[in-house]
């Protein structure tokens, strides 16, 4: 598979921003300036990547987020120093590119809620024709992919509960997450 990466000179010199929308949110894993609130409209947040790598195996496949088209998503943006531009890029396409079912695109967010707050961030899309591109699944088979994922960076359980603390922490509550982690924290199989 070929990466679905940036040119260089497609992302913008100098500070770079970056959108987490999912573990990204808890878990940077690279040095920024500021995190702000954020809100980026064109693509939702959705439980729709097979996770191959982190979250779960080929042979028994997890469940990761990914932005999906339509809609809208409430995140974080992360603000990043000039000099640490290249070092974060590289970080986040050997972490967030392992398999290439994401598109590294820019996008325009918009701080805190604020129209006039606009900027462009660095930001993951899942690529739709993919092999892991899980679709709009079940909350049922969302479950079960969930409680059997386990990758290298751990349970596909942790990460999906991880997320939904980062989510209530800024305030910005996901339905369809929290009804998941409900059934994940108290193991109560999910109706069909």
């Amino acid at each position: 598979m070929s990466p679905t990466n940036l040119p260089n000179s497609d992302t913008p010199s100098g500070e770079l921003w970056v959108f987490g929308y999912g573990s990204l949110m808890w878990r940077p894993g690279f040095d920024f300036l500021e995190q702000v609130p954020a809100r980026l409209i064109g693509e939702h947040r959705a439980l729709c990547v097979y996770s191959f790598d982190h979250r779960g195996t080929p042979q028994r496949p997890g469940l990761v987020l990914g932005l999906d088209r339509g809609g809208a998503c409430r995140g974080i943006a992360f603000r990043g120093a000039a000099e640490n531009r290249d070092a974060t890029i590289a970080y986040l396409r050997e972490r967030e590119q392992t398999t290439n079912v994401y598109r590294e695109v820019m996008r325009s967010v918009w701080l805190r809620d604020d129209a006039r707050s606009r900027i462009s961030a660095l930001a993951y899309v899942v690529d739709r024709g993919h092999v892991q591109y899980a679709g709009r699944l079940s909350l049922a088979d969302q479950v079960r992919y969930v409680r059997q994922g386990h990758g290298r960076s751990g349970p596909n359980r942790d990460y999906v509960l991880s997320t939904v603390q980062a989510l209530e922490a800024q305030g910005c509550p996901d339905r369809q997450l929290h009804q998941l982690a409900g059934l994940l924290r108290d193991d109560v199989p999910p109706h069909r």
